[in-house]
C-alpha cells in the first residue's frame, strides 16, 4: 500500500487552493493540476521531517529528515471551507527502488507522519491567517473592498523551499507569470531529484551546490562537451531554461547562501528590516524581489512588493492618478495597510488583472 488514506481538512475559513495556486506568487510553480467534475485537484512533491524507518527493498535505514512523499489535494469547487488529501510514498528515487508499506507503521508513526503532512499543508497556505478579520479590514476601506469579489478564498501561497522561493523570484524579475513558471518546472526537470509514484514523475528543486555546477549558456555546455553536436541540441544549462540573464544572478546567490553570506535559517528569526537588508546583498534582487522573497519565502506579512504594476493602481487608487515612486508606493502601503500589506498587495494585484483595471491603467 503506498498512500495514505483521504482525511478531511475543515477551516473555520476559506480557502480556495485554485485561485491561490494561480495567483502568481513567486514562492514556486503552481503545483501539477487537474479537474475532474466538480472537483480540483492538486499534486506537489513535498519532504517531511519525521523520525528514521526502514525502505523495504533493501533493508536501508532512511532518515525521514527527508522523507518524500506525493501530497495530492482535491477541493469541491462548490465548497471554498474545506479540502481533502491523499497522500503516496514513492516507488523509485534517481532509479533506485524505494519500497514503505504503511501496514507495516504503528499507529505513533502514522500520527507522526500525518501531523507533519498537516502543519507543511497549514504552512504553505497560510491556514493559521485570520482571513474573516482581513476581510473585514478590505470592506473598511472603499479602494480595497471590490477586490473581495475577484480574490474570494486567496490566500498566501508560501514557499515549500525557500531557496527554490529565492531563485523563482529571481528568476520573475521583469518576467510573466508564465514563462517564470516554465523556467523553474525545466530547473526541476532538468537537474532536480528524480522520484517515481504511482500517480506520476515527480522532481524536487536542486540544491544551491548544485547551481555552482549548471552550465549558463548552450555556448558554454558545447564548449565542455567539446561541440560534438549543433548548438542547439545544448539545452541542459540555465538559459536554455528560459531565465536569460538572470542565470549568472542565480549562480551567484547560490554561491553566497552557500558561503553563509546568506543564512536561510536565520532569516526566519530576523525583524523585517533586517531580514530586507540581508536579502538586498543578494545579486539580482532589488527591493520589490526582496519583499517577494520575503513575503513568499518566509511569511513576512508586513512586506509590500512593489513593482511598476502595483505602482499604476495604488497611484490610481489612493493618489488620483498621480505620478509616483516604486519607493513611495511600497512606504505607503507599508504604513497604510500595515500588517496585512503583504495581502492587501495580493488582492489588489489580482483584482487589477481580473477586473479589467490594469488594462485601464497601461500607459
Amino acid at each position: 500500500m503506498c498512500s495514505g488514506d483521504m482525511s478531511n481538512l475543515r477551516f473555520n475559513s476559506l480557502i480556495n487552493l485554485k485561485l491561490t495556486q494561480e495567483s502568481g506568487q513567486t514562492s514556486q510553480a503552481p503545483w501539477k493540476y487537474n479537474s475532474i467534475e466538480n472537483m480540483d485537484k492538486f499534486d506537489e512533491l513535498i519532504y517531511l521531517k519525521v523520525p528514521s524507518i526502514n525502505n523495504q527493498v533493501n533493508d536501508e535505514t532512511i532518515s525521514l529528515g527527508k522523507l518524500p512523499i506525493l501530497l495530492k489535494l482535491s477541493q469541491d469547487k462548490s465548497n471554498l471551507n474545506e479540502f481533502s488529501y491523499l497522500y503516496e510514498f514513492p516507488k523509485k528515487v534517481n532509479k533506485r527502488e524505494f519500497s514503505l508499506d504503511i501496514n507495516n507503521f504503528s499507529k505513533n508513526e502514522i500520527k507522526i507522519i500525518e501531523k507533519e503532512i498537516r502543519d507543511e499543508i497549514s504552512k504553505i497556505y497560510d491556514l493559521n491567517f485570520d482571513l474573516e478579520k482581513f476581510y473585514n479590514f478590505l470592506l473598511d476601506d472603499e479602494k480595497l473592498a471590490p477586490s473581495l469579489d475577484f480574490c474570494n478564498g486567496l490566500r498566501l501561497f508560501i514557499a515549500k523551499d525557500p531557496f527554490e522561493c529565492i531563485i523563482s523570484s529571481i528568476c520573475s524579475a521583469n518576467n510573466s507569470i508564465a514563462r517564470w513558471t516554465k523556467s523553474i518546472d525545466k530547473i526541476k526537470s532538468n537537474w532536480g531529484e528524480k522520484l517515481e509514484f504511482e500517480s506520476g514523475i515527480f522532481y524536487s528543486f536542486p540544491k544551491p551546490n548544485q547551481f555552482l555546477d549548471f552550465y549558463e549558456t548552450p555556448i558554454e555546455e558545447a564548449d565542455a562537451d567539446g561541440h560534438s553536436y549543433e548548438i542547439d541540441c545544448y539545452t541542459h544549462n540555465l538559459k536554455s531554461c528560459g531565465v536569460g540573464y538572470r542565470a549568472s544572478y542565480m549562480k551567484k546567490a547560490s554561491k553566497m547562501i552557500l558561503d553563509n553570506e546568506v543564512n536561510i535559517s536565520d532569516i526566519f528569526n530576523m525583524d523585517y528590516d533586517e531580514a530586507f537588508d540581508l536579502i538586498l546583498k543578494i545579486p539580482g534582487v532589488g527591493p520589490k524581489v526582496a519583499d517577494c522573497i520575503l513575503l513568499y519565502g518566509f511569511d513576512y506579512e508586513e512586506a509590500f512588493p512593489s513593482d511598476v504594476w502595483i505602482k499604476r493602481i495604488i497611484s490610481h487608487l489612493y493618489f488620483d492618478g498621480e505620478e509616483i515612486s516604486a519607493d513611495k508606493t511600497r512606504e505607503f502601503g507599508m504604513e497604510h495597510f500595515g500588517d496585512y500589506a503583504g495581502y492587501a498587495q495580493l488582492y489588489l494585484f489580482h483584482y487589477a488583472r481580473k477586473s479589467g483595471l490594469m488594462d485601464k491603467i497601461k500607459k
